[in-house]
């Protein structure tokens, strides 16, 4: 069978609906995590932003709701940073994590504690959380009395969760429910009592890999594993859960302006019929049309211009998306979206860009109108 030849400006206008970008509606915030394998919740206003920017009617608060009626569930996941993930395809996304060990690493282990102390780590937070709902403070000082060991205070009541990652990704916490301004702790099975554990790592890639095609395909596996774990995970699995899915028909090999790639089998053709029209996004920091193939896809973000997009200490400005390509940055100043466009890109449509400002403007002044 001849391979499908594709061009970019094909598969940007399919994503965008895939993205849910033309905002159809009745799209709730777990539709949208759904579609998009999870939204990256570093920034939990930039996760909110996130849902509303797919939404025809966005209402501030509405991703936070779901959260708390456990349609949702917040925890450590792709690339190691927060994120909101759908309650049904958390346990996948972590068993693929999980599967690459990371923690296992030498250079894991001399930064942060031995596979033994981590074992012990483990062991004493799973007992600790069992039933219970912690707060970080809490629970450090639970497991530094349970282990014994003090040196690992450190490492524990570090904001950017280094020991707690590794349990996250294996499946024995999430976050609960907010006391205020603190972040608390549980088991997911306390969180939800139907959690069905971790499934193997072939039978979570089978419905990791088409789900995230399906929003950000063709692609390559390289470019999932820079999705999922920053190129993380084994070489031999990461082709294995590819091949499988070929050889059942469900993945086919296609070209993309010449590069080889992989798409569902039943996006091909729609793929194929896309075409690119005029509409202009203001997307959020952290977005994931922009984290889902990375930074360093220059059909995305023009390779003179990502530094403008990912900046210092992990930060990924809001963007101005116009025919699927950044073609500028904005930030909000006092309510108002203010847009950077870059002078090199194509003319974005004034009305298109008035509109999508107007809408953001609403929307952070707390209206949500559309």
């Amino acid at each position: 069978m001849a391979l499908a030849t594709l061009t970019v400006d094909q598969v940007l206008a399919w994503r965008a609906g895939r993205h849910l970008l033309h905002r159809p509606a009745d799209v709730d915030p777990v539709d949208v995590v759904g579609r998009l394998v999870g939204v990256q919740a570093q920034v939990p206003s930039a996760a909110e932003q996130a849902v509303a920017a797919r939404q025809a009617d966005p209402r501030p608060g509405a991703l936070a709701d779901a959260l708390a009626r456990r349609r949702l569930l917040r925890t450590w996941a792709m690339r190691g940073t927060l994120h909101v993930l759908r309650v049904e395809d958390a346990p996948a996304c972590l068993s693929l994590l999980a599967a690459g060990r990371f923690w296992e690493k030498g250079s894991w282990q001399r930064t942060f504690v031995t596979v033994d102390k981590l074992a012990a780590t483990a062991e004493a937070a799973a007992a600790a959380l069992d039933g219970r709902t912690l707060t970080r403070e809490q629970l450090t000082a639970e497991i530094v009395e349970r282990t014994g060991d003090r040196t690992i205070a450190g490492h524990l009541g570090s904001g950017w969760g280094a020991l707690f990652k590794p349990l996250a990704w294996q499946g024995l916490l999430v976050q609960g429910p907010a006391e205020g301004n603190r972040v608390t702790f549980t088991r997911p099975e306390t969180l939800l009592p139907d959690w069905p554990g971790l499934p193997d790592p072939t039978e979570a890639a089978s419905r990791v890999v088409p789900a995230w095609l399906g929003a950000y395909g063709p692609a390559s596996p390289e470019t999932f594993d820079q999705w999922l774990s920053r190129g993380g995970s084994k070489r031999p699995a990461l082709r294995g859960w590819f091949a499988r899915l070929v050889d059942a028909g469900e993945l086919v090999p296609v070209t993309v302006d010449d590069r080889p790639a992989y798409a569902r089998a039943v996006d091909v053709d729609e793929i194929a019929a896309a075409r690119p029209d005029d509409a202009v996004r203001l997307l959020p920091a952290f977005d994931q049309w922009v984290l889902g193939p990375g930074t360093k896809d220059s059909t995305i973000v023009p390779a003179a211009r990502r530094a403008a997009v990912s900046r210092a200490a992990g930060w990924i400005s809001p963007v101005v998306v116009h025919r699927g390509r950044v073609v500028g940055t904005w930030e909000a100043r006092d309510g108002e979206p203010a847009v950077d466009l870059w002078p090199e890109s194509p003319p974005v449509p004034a009305d298109g860009l008035d509109a999508e400002r107007a809408r953001v403007r609403a929307y952070l002044s707390g209206s949500g109108d559309a």
